[in-house]
């Protein structure tokens, strides 16, 4: 790979005109877009943002120079979409990681999990040595994300896993063609996004789209938890197609599948032999995240006893995402980070196994679930109702009416208007209880959650200074 790249030779590449730099100036070819965390050497993208505009920190930004999309009294390249001049370079550079093995992960939930899970046993697997795997924190999975993440390799990078996702038809097959991934995970189409594109068939096709972007006789890893994902490879008999779930016929599945304490306890089952599996992330429904995961290991011929260990070492990466803490006895659960129908069942189901290991109370706090469109009402209603058929104790919903169904059944269903009036309810939760926040991003129920985290830690805080004054005063008695 070559280290270094003129601003010569960048400009050739995405067609832009020099502007305040010596031709012979040199860069990493590391594209970064915020001002606050500079790379040096780097690439400043110069982005018009509805609030804050990159231009006015080009100057400040500590990188070599800038994509801007007008003139600036700094180093930059000018060109007419910086976006899309990022997609250039990063295709042009992502061609010169000749030894790089690219790993693209798209599904309708799961794929941050998925590429936390594999990045760990990717690390584990190269020694856990610096910038031999290369994988974001959170989700850079869309036009300026994955540019970003692929500039970011280096030459001694052996893995780059990227997510990939999409709001309209052609996004991840565009994402493909800057990645080149010689393998594709997908991990499931669901309803996230409904709203987006219309059907779930159409959902499917936008996925699929990962698989046609895979170079030629590469590997594709296909889920089973749907009636799309397994057909996914039809058109591309070049790859090698490797299956995983749990109907016992993939070539990587799960046996035995047990919920300890909201754990997932399973046997991993390949072609090669079979391995006990403990998972510390919560949820069963994160045995298909850890299968995606060990069918990546399979196809990269890692032992099965590495796999195994990566997964039952693997601990949560990313905010917000099943996020659980133990609190004054209570359990927390924040998955607020999204939400749709199959994540919020699977939520659901979690909270109440936890509430019935611990012998407490579960609680439900939900929000709307954004992106469904004209499916929103039913979909709503039935997680109403999915609440009610798991038992969970008390749902408060915090300014969607829709999963109030009409019922019978013990949950204790609320209606609050908005996050204060959610927080009176902190005051009834006590040790041994499971509560859970969810809803889509745009609710804000990590804020509700943070709030109750320090409402509990004010607990633990009053009830030691009750301790300390209790001792104190049994020591003056005892003094006496």
């Amino acid at each position: 790979m070559k280290v270094t790249w003129t601003i010569e030779e960048v400009a050739l590449v995405i067609g832009g005109n020099l502007i305040n730099a010596d031709r012979a100036r040199e860069t990493s070819g590391a594209l970064f877009f915020d001002s606050r965390t500079p790379l040096k050497d780097g690439i400043f993208l110069a982005l018009e943002g509805e609030r804050v505009d990159g231009h006015d920190f080009v100057r400040e930004c500590g990188a070599s120079f800038s994509f801007v999309s007008r003139d600036v009294d700094a180093p930059a390249i000018v060109v007419s979409d910086v976006l899309a001049a990022a997609a250039l370079w990063a295709s042009h550079y992502r061609a010169s990681l000749k030894a790089l093995t690219v790993v693209g992960i798209t599904g309708s939930q799961g794929k941050t999990t998925t590429k936390d899970m594999a990045h760990h046993m990717l690390r584990l697997h190269t020694g856990m040595r610096e910038g031999a795997v290369v994988a974001p924190i959170g989700s850079y999975n869309n036009d300026l994300g994955l540019p970003v993440v692929i500039t970011s390799c280096q030459e001694s990078t052996r893995y780059c896993i990227s997510e990939m996702g999409a709001r309209h038809k052609g996004d991840i097959f565009r994402l493909a063609t800057i990645a080149k991934p010689q393998i594709g995970i997908v991990l499931k189409v669901g309803t996230a996004h409904l709203g987006e594109f219309g059907s779930r068939e159409a959902i499917a096709e936008t996925k699929s789209e990962l698989v046609a972007g895979i170079d030629h006789g590469g590997i594709a890893i296909l889920g089973t938890y749907d009636e799309f994902t397994p057909l996914m490879a039809r058109a591309r008999p070049d790859l090698t197609v490797i299956t995983f779930g749990e109907r016992g016929d993939e070539t990587v599945r799960a046996t035995d599948v047990e919920a300890r304490g909201g754990f997932a306890h399973f046997e991993l089952v390949t072609p090669r032999g079979r391995e006990v599996v403990e998972l510390r992330v919560a949820g069963v429904h994160n045995v298909a995240n850890a299968l995606a995961t060990a069918a990546l290991g399979f196809a990269l011929g890692i032992p099965e006893n590495e796999i195994a260990t990566a997964l039952s070492t693997f601990e949560p990466q990313s905010r917000w995402r099943m996020e659980l803490s133990e609190i004054h006895g209570v359990t927390v659960v924040n998955d607020s980070y999204n939400a749709n129908p199959e994540s919020m069942k699977a939520a659901l189901e979690t909270t109440r196994l936890l509430a019935q290991e611990s012998g407490g109370r579960s609680f439900a706090f939900l929000g709307t679930m954004n992106e469904l469109g004209d499916a929103s009402d039913a979909m709503h209603g039935e997680i109403g109702r999915e609440v009610l058929s798991l038992g969970i104790d008390y749902l408060i919903s915090v300014n969607e009416q829709r999963y109030l169904v009409d019922s019978k059944g013990e949950t204790e269903a609320i209606l609050v208007a908005d996050l204060d009036q959610a927080r009176k309810f902190f005051d009834s939760i006590e040790a041994g209880d499971c509560v859970l926040f969810k809803a889509s991003r745009s609710v804000g129920l990590e804020r509700l959650a943070a709030h109750l985290v320090e409402s509990l830690k004010e607990r633990v805080q009053r009830s030691s200074e009750s301790l300390d004054g209790e001792s104190a005063r049994d020591d003056e008695r005892e003094s006496e």
